[in-house]
């Protein structure tokens, strides 16, 4: 008799109400919160997280901040920032990221992300993949190259027009970008991490798939 008085079950949202292609990689764990795949090929992994709570991120508008804030968290991990964006998936502001941080006995580890955040939740794709093996030949061939052209100047203490944060020259803590890591030469060496994370990372952005119950969640306003 109190069948009247029930309301109706609202559709909830989940981890699989959004889903990524897994680019045939091996699932190595999965629980409500994430989905976990590698290559070990590679040495790299994808994340698809779901958080079912406010997001922390400061904003989706605001690209300036967007950048300090990133460039201060790679920096707090002796890191350093290599892109931050804003872009539209299925007309939701979302927040791209490429950051770098060095590993503990050589080389990089290249982390790239995507933020879909909504009023009360957010899903984060996250792309890890670490430099293995002998490091530093992209950033070798470079810097010779450009050593060559006059356009990095070396002497016996610095190296001039090297590292540079991509949007603040005058930025000088952490690991900062160098120019070997600038996207135009992703092609010469397309197993190199960075080129892994940053075609992975724009691959994940045109390709992922929102659920019809996605489209009803309350927008992320700040």
């Amino acid at each position: 008799m109190f069948k009247f008085f029930r309301k109706k079950k609202k559709n909830k949202v989940n981890l699989h109400s959004v889903t990524i292609p897994d680019q045939g990689w091996i699932k190595v764990s999965e629980d409500h919160e994430a989905i976990r795949w590698v290559n070990p090929q590679q040495s790299a992994l994808i994340v698809l997280h779901f958080f079912d709570k406010e997001p922390d991120l400061p904003t989706a508008q605001d690209l300036d901040y967007l950048k300090k804030f990133y460039r201060n968290i790679a920096a707090s991990t002796n890191g350093g920032i290599i892109e931050t964006d804003i872009i539209n998936i299925h007309n939701i502001p979302c927040v791209k990221n490429i950051i770098k941080i060095p590993q503990q006995e050589t080389g990089m580890a290249y982390i790239a992300s995507i933020t879909i955040p909504f009023e009360n939740c957010s899903y984060v794709v996250k792309i890890q993949a670490d430099e293995i093996g002998i490091t530093g030949m992209r950033d070798a061939v470079i810097l010779d190259r450009l050593h060559k052209t006059g356009e990095v100047k070396i002497n016996e203490e610095t190296m001039k027009n090297w590292f540079e944060d991509p949007y603040d020259p005058d930025f000088k803590q952490g690991t900062l970008m160098n120019k070997s890591e600038l996207e135009k030469y992703d092609h010469e060496f397309p197993e190199h991490p960075l080129s892994i994370a940053r075609s992975l990372v724009r691959s994940i952005a045109t390709t992922i798939i929102f659920k019809q119950e996605i489209k009803k969640l309350p927008a992320f306003k700040k």
